[in-house]
């Protein structure tokens, strides 16, 4: 897809963004380093973007936008609750280990209603995780999430993260 198509598709997603939230809110969200598009949809790159958006800020209005309220995470980990109380639950206790938790979107990738999106995460430890205090060591590991996208929301999410990098860097696990 040529450069401009690409960024008709972004900003024609920042604008639907806009008019959903009713200002100019868009400039919060996350642009994608790269976006690849076989079928460009203005509405699934916005949900993607807002889900990244509450990754990369904590703001569950973010995230209570891009879910649906039926919200299924098909690759659930022990202990979370299933539906959008999840992903929120999950960045509340990140949060707490990762305050200055930041999230970016290296690549997307989107065809009919699925996107699928590559994340790279990066802060400070310097909270608390489980029984382990952070003493600021960098915190640097990334995500693969496929998302499959009904109306305007995410419905259903697989997703993977590199958990061996991050807890070897939280040091909860030796290198």
């Amino acid at each position: 897809m040529k450069r401009n198509a690409i960024t008709s598709i972004v900003a024609a997603a920042a604008s639907a963004c806009a008019i959903a939230a009713g200002s100019g809110a868009t400039d919060a969200l996350p642009q994608p380093h790269h976006l690849a598009a076989a079928s460009p949809s203005a509405k699934v790159v916005t949900a993607a973007r807002r889900y990244a958006a509450f990754w990369d800020t904590g703001d569950a209005s973010y995230a209570q936008a891009a879910l649906a309220p039926d919200f299924i995470d098909r690759t659930l980990p022990a202990g979370r609750p299933q539906g959008p109380s999840g992903p929120l639950a999950a960045s509340q206790a990140f949060r707490n280990a990762v305050p200055d938790l930041r999230a970016e979107i290296d690549e997307m990738v989107v065809f009919g209603d699925r996107v699928s999106v590559h994340l790279h995460f990066h802060g400070h430890f310097t909270g608390q995780f489980g029984t382990v205090q952070g003493q600021g060591q960098p915190i640097d590991f990334q995500a693969f999430d496929l998302y499959r996208v009904e109306g305007s929301r995410i419905a259903e999410n697989w997703h993977l993260e590199d958990n061996l990098s991050l807890l070897q860097q939280l040091g909860v696990i030796a290198r």
